[in-house]
């Protein structure tokens, strides 16, 4: 009998939202991601002591500044570990630029170009990875640079139609909106649990699908940040689906055929492209999205932080 997993993969892609290698080669995903959120979770396993002390030994000898020490240290560790596990999936890794850049485009820029040329120095080409960037307004015109010189992009924290559109507007690769989150929101303000055909999250990411297919756009849509399996199979047919190996395992341990739930609609007539303005108002009538993108974007910063704060102390 086929398991809901195996049954999910002949809809959407799916991706894996983790850094442990052994989830990897458990569930085969097409596509994975590594961020300070999970390079964190995987700090203290005895499994990448190696691969840390090794990191770290390389930033000493190249680097005599404390401050760019840790920094480079960051991203030297995303970059070690996106490489180590692009050895195991058929696609590409996602690596996030830091979460305080989310407001300056021309620093996202330049930290793009510096993660592309340490993956470059491990052998690994920008076809292989998906530079990460929060859905702010600078940080999609980064975006739109960076894919005219090559470099794919993962707009992620996309909680509001006017981000969705901005993408799509400037050619991005692809755009993470987040299911989980929005529906915490939801679930906050009304009280209440939702049926996965009734899910906030759930319909968010339905009408982003609508909304590429409508306008022809060939930016591919990943639903992000799931609670249950019922928010995934609600989405089977999303063209990408990036999910947690708690919820890998649970969809690989239950058996049955998954029905497509999501269908992407052939082109119409494409809307006008969001100007600044136009943007900002239109993100800032949605409470939800103003919420949870400052928020999402703290929390990133959170990580980072702390992770730099342990980097730090094994660099002294």
């Amino acid at each position: 009998m086929t398991s809901q997993l195996d049954s999910l993969k002949t809809h959407s892609l799916v991706v894996a939202d983790t850094g442990d290698l052994d989830a990897i080669k458990r569930y085969q995903p097409h596509d994975a991601t590594t961020n300070p959120s999970l390079l964190l979770k995987a700090f203290d396993l005895p499994g990448y002591k190696t691969l840390i002390d090794t990191e770290l030994a390389a930033v000493k000898a190249e680097t005599r500044d404390h401050e760019a020490r840790v920094e480079h240290a960051v991203d030297r560790l995303a970059v070690a570990k996106g490489a180590e596990i692009s050895r195991h999936i058929p696609g590409r890794i996602s690596t996030e630029v830091a979460a305080r850049l989310s407001f300056d485009e021309e620093a996202s820029v330049r930290k793009a170009f510096e993660l592309i040329e340490l993956y470059a120095q491990r052998g690994i080409g920008p076809e292989r990875v998906l530079i990460k960037l929060a859905s702010t307004w600078e940080g999609i015109r980064a975006a739109e640079r960076l894919e005219r010189e090559g470099i794919q992009c993962n707009l992620t924290l996309l909680f509001s139609d006017a981000q969705a559109q901005a993408c799509f507007d400037a050619g991005v690769f692809l755009v993470s909106p987040f299911v989980g989150r929005v529906t915490d929101w939801y679930k906050q303000q009304s009280g209440r649990d939702f049926a996965p055909t009734e899910d906030p999250g759930v319909r968010f990411v339905q009408s982003v699908c609508e909304r590429v297919g409508r306008g022809g756009y060939d930016t591919v849509v990943m639903g992000a940040s799931f609670r249950n399996t019922g928010q995934v199979l609600a989405l089977a047919g999303c063209p990408r689906l990036t999910i947690s190996p708690a919820l890998l395992e649970e969809l690989a341990a239950e058996e049955g055929e998954v029905a497509r739930a999501v269908e992407i609609p052939a082109a119409g007539e494409r809307p006008a492209p969001l100007d600044e303005p136009a943007f900002r108002w239109s993100h800032n009538l949605d409470a939800m999205a103003n919420d949870k993108l400052a928020e999402g974007i703290r929390r990133f910063d959170e990580d980072q932080r702390t992770l730099e704060a342990r980097l730090a102390e094994r660099l002294e």
